[in-house]
């Protein structure tokens, strides 16, 4: 267990700085409660959780910006953030993260982890205060896999809680900016990050960690906000003789370096007491017969206990997954059917369903146009239809799959996924959810590993991608009653920052610079707006005064514009920026 105030922590405490521009109060009744988070809800004007409400819809009931008006939707003021600069391996920062409003007062990050709190009453964006946390940018940016990025804060009692990349849980003064504590939570020194937004569970932060390209061993960890302690960490790679040990063969001892990263905020179920998280691939990423077995727990959805971290129940999607497909995209806790699920879609391509009470499978189904890894998901296992519990090492589709007997594999959807970190959102008025697609192929080289391979801080991937091919994307409806794809929305360009939907309109926004809105229904564009940057995060609404608005973070960063980028030339035009857009009618 990593102790509160290291003297690292304390060195970076002591330089954090602040911008005070103004002073507001802060009124008890905008104290933050696990009830006011349990019933988030019900506030309809404001966005208090990261993914909107615990259920992870991502879904808000405000009707002033509609089907009809949306066609009149401007841009209402601007502010200019900060973050851009580089750091490590990236030439600078990117914007990922997801706004969080409260009765007016608007709180975001850049990619470096600042934190500003903005007044947008008034119509306007007024900066009140700016915590800058002084993250050490060389020596944490050196083992960000995939960019310099921070996806937001979240809001306890009358602090703002948010992560640093370099593995730093803080808590700051709502009113003042000023930074109350932290701890490390993550360490750098094992190539362990921390890019997504704390998820806050009965006075509890939980935090994810990212690094599974450098041979991490991934975790879920909670602090008690109130002691400022860890409660528990739970290992996503189990240790010997712990449950699901027994999937990790061979003699590498490849548990150790198993990968299992959590890097994607997840969600919470009051009624099991479950957070239900999603986790990303084994490692080495590319070379499955370094590591015998189907390597739980990565490539699965995770239910822990939230009071104890203990895990209830696991179900795994790609078992000794050879093509990097994470599953550490969020779970969309939603009804239907008559039963209670959680959804997800993975990077495999395939929306997958199960049972959210006990983990069991109940439907898959792709959601990309092209899947060349598998033939398709055995309706009764869950389980892809070549996966042999037999053998150790897995080979699918042999001709698409990178080993030592096939060093060059072309696959589809590749390694970035058919839907990476972006988030979903779902319409439970018409149980449609909806996903920011990534339309893909890639080529990847194999290249065996050995334990000489791994090595602290240098990436331990067994092998790399090329990228040959062409990538689109699209905005595709799944019918969570059926299971079957009800629609898809074709775009130039793959969708990386995710979606927002209301009750009859679909927010999203593109690499290329546009925001757009999409009918719920039929998923026509109705509304689009040039912002002039690159979208690279999910837009988000809230009122104030009596008047809806949209947000969004404009600046291109994360891993496309370093690894992806000849698939789509065009955007190698974009340039870096770092701009909040809102916009109202």
């Amino acid at each position: 267990m990593i102790e509160p105030c290291t003297p690292w922590s304390r060195r970076f405490l002591a330089a954090a700085s602040l911008l005070a521009l103004a002073a507001v109060p802060v009124r008890a009744a905008d104290t933050v409660t696990q009830d006011r988070l349990l019933n988030a809800d019900k506030e309809e004007g404001n966005w208090i959780h990261h993914h909107k409400s615990f259920a992870g819809h991502r879904f808000s009931t405000l009707t002033q910006i509609n089907r009809d008006t949306v066609k009149n939707l401007k841009v209402a003021w601007t502010l200019q953030l900060g973050g851009i600069e580089g750091g490590g391996i990236w030439s600078h920062g990117g914007l990922e993260g997801t706004p969080i409003v409260e009765n007016g007062f608007m709180y975001v990050t850049d990619g470096w982890g600042s934190v500003y709190k903005i007044d947008t009453r008034g119509g306007d964006g007024k900066l009140l205060w700016k915590m800058d946390p002084k993250t050490d940018k060389e020596w944490a940016g050196a083992v960000a896999c995939c960019g310099v990025n921070n996806r937001g804060v979240a809001l306890w009692g009358d602090f703002v809680v948010s992560h640093t990349l370099d593995g730093r849980l803080i808590a700051t003064n709502k009113e003042t900016g000023q930074v109350a504590w932290q701890r490390q939570v993550a360490d750098p020194d094992k190539s362990e990050t921390i890019t997504g937004a704390p998820l806050i569970v009965k006075d509890m932060a939980i935090s994810g960690v990212g690094g599974a390209e450098y041979g991490i061993r991934g975790w879920i960890a909670a602090t008690d906000l109130k002691t400022e302690k860890e409660v528990w960490r739970t290992f996503t790679i189990p240790g010997k003789g712990e449950p699901g040990s027994e999937t990790w063969k061979g003699p590498n001892d490849a548990a150790v370096s198993g990968g299992g990263s959590t890097w994607v905020t997840g969600t919470y179920d009051p009624a099991t007491d479950l957070i239900i998280w999603g986790i990303g691939n084994p490692g080495p990423d590319w070379d499955n017969a370094y590591r015998p077995g189907d390597n739980l727990y990565t490539d699965s959805t995770l239910a822990l206990d939230a009071t104890t971290g203990k895990i209830k129940w696991h179900f795994q999607h790609t078992p000794n997954d050879p093509y990097d497909y994470d599953s550490v995209s969020e779970n969309l806790l939603v009804d239907a059917g008559g039963r209670k699920l959680a959804i997800e879609a993975d990077r495999n391509g395939f929306a997958y369903a199960v049972d959210r009470t006990n983990g069991q499978f109940v439907w898959a189904t792709p959601f990309v146009k092209k899947v060349t890894w598998t033939r398709g998901i055995n309706p009764d296992t869950g389980k892809p239809f070549e996966y042999d519990p037999s053998k150790d090492v897995q080979t699918y589709i042999a001709a698409n799959t990178p080993s030592a007997q096939n060093k060059t594999a072309d696959f589809c959807p590749g390694n970035m996924g058919g839907k990476n970190w972006p988030p979903t959102s779902y319409n439970p008025n018409l149980q449609l959810w909806y996903i920011p697609v990534i339309e893909s192929c890639n080529r990847v080289t194999h290249e065996a590993m050995t334990t000489a391979s791994l090595k602290p801080r240098e990436f331990f991937t067994g092998g790399g991608p090329t990228n040959p091919f062409r990538i689109t994307g699209s905005v595709t409806a799944i019918d969570v009653k059926t299971g079957k794809v009800a629609g898809k929305h074709e775009t130039p360009f793959p969708l990386l920052g995710g979606m927002l939907s209301t009750p009859d309109l679909v927010f999203t926004g593109e690499p290329s610079g546009g925001v757009m809105a999409l009918d719920a229904k039929t998923l026509d564009k109705l509304w689009e707006f040039r912002t002039g940057g690159g979208v690279n995060a999910p837009p988000m609404t809230f009122s104030v005064d009596g008047k809806q608005y949209i947000a969004i973070l404009v600046g291109l960063g994360g891993a496309w514009d370093k690894w992806f980028i000849d698939s789509t030339p065009e955007l190698k035009s974009i340039q870096p920026g770092s701009t909040l857009y809102v916009f109202a009618l």
